[in-house]
C-alpha cells in the first residue's frame, strides 16, 4: 500500500460545497474518502465512495476503519454534511429539532472523534468544518435558529478542540459561508439572497472550497473561524 499521498474524509460529498471540496482537494493529488447518503462511484481509484447518514453512529466508524484500511491514514477531516430547516421558531416540530441536530451535531461528533484518534497515532491532521456565519449576526426575516443552534455549537467547538489538540499536532478550524450557490437554494431565491451579501452577489461553492485548502495549507493557524459571506458577518 502507498501511503505517501495525503488523505482528506469529505462528508456530505455528493453534491453542493462537498464535491467541490473532493474536486479541489483531488487536483492536489489527495486521496479522497467522500461519504454521503447516496454517492456515486467517480471511477477513479483514488476517491473511495461510502454511502452513509451521518447522523447514523454506525456510519463515522466504517468511513474511517475503509479509509485506514484502502489508503492507509487520514491527514485532513472535511465536516461539510449539514441541513437547513427554517421555519418560524415556534412552527418547527420536534422531528425538525432531531433532524437538524442529528446531521449538524451528531454527524459532526461520531466522525470527528475517531478521525481524531487515527490522527494522533500520527501525531498530525486537521479537522476543517463548514459551519455558518449567521449565529453571529441574525438577519430580519431569516428563520434560523436550528442553524445558529447548530452551527453556531460547531464554531464553539472548533474552538475548543483547537486548544485541546494543540500540543499534539492537531488542528481544528472552520469556515463560515454565508448564501452559497448549492442545490440547497432554489435558482429563483438567489437575487434575494443574494442581498444579504454586502458584496452583494451569493458565494460560490469554489469560494468555499479554496478557503479549506488554505487553511489546510496554512500550519501556523489552528481554532480560526474564518468567515467567506460576502461581508455578511461583518454588519450591514
Amino acid at each position: 500500500m502507498n501511503t505517501s499521498q495525503k488523505v482528506v474524509v469529505v462528508t456530505g460529498a455528493s453534491q453542493g460545497i462537498g464535491a467541490e471540496v473532493v474536486k479541489a482537494f483531488r487536483k492536489l493529488d489527495y486521496r479522497i474518502v467522500g461519504t454521503a447518503r447516496s454517492i456515486k462511484d467517480s471511477g477513479d481509484e483514488n476517491i473511495l465512495g461510502i454511502a452513509g447518514d451521518i447522523g447514523d453512529p454506525t456510519t463515522a466508524p466504517r468511513v474511517i476503519s475503509e479509509a485506514v484500511a484502502r489508503f492507509g491514514r487520514v491527514d485532513t477531516l472535511v465536516n461539510n454534511a449539514g441541513i437547513y430547516i427554517g421555519k418560524p421558531f415556534t412552527e418547527h416540530a420536534a422531528e425538525d429539532y432531531a433532524a437538524v441536530m442529528n446531521v449538524n451535531m451528531a454527524g459532526f461528533f461520531h466522525i470527528t472523534q475517531l478521525a481524531i484518534a487515527e490522527m494522533e497515532k500520527h501525531s498530525s491532521g486537521h479537522v476543517l468544518t463548514v459551519t455558518t456565519s449567521i449565529d453571529q449576526v441574525a438577519i430580519s426575516g431569516v428563520y434560523s435558529v436550528l442553524a445558529a443552534m447548530s452551527k453556531g455549537g460547531l464554531n464553539a467547538a472548533t474552538k475548543s478542540l483547537a486548544i485541546e489538540y494543540a500540543k499534539k499536532g492537531i488542528r481544528v478550524n472552520a469556515v463560515a459561508p454565508g448564501n452559497i450557490k448549492t442545490p440547497m437554494h432554489a435558482p429563483e431565491n438567489h437575487e434575494a439572497l443574494a442581498a444579504f451579501q454586502p458584496i452583494g452577489r451569493m458565494g460560490e461553492t469554489n469560494d468555499i472550497a479554496n478557503a479549506i485548502l488554505f487553511l489546510d495549507s496554512a500550519p501556523f493557524i489552528t481554532g480560526e473561524i474564518l468567515h467567506v459571506d460576502g461581508g455578511q458577518s461583518a454588519g450591514r
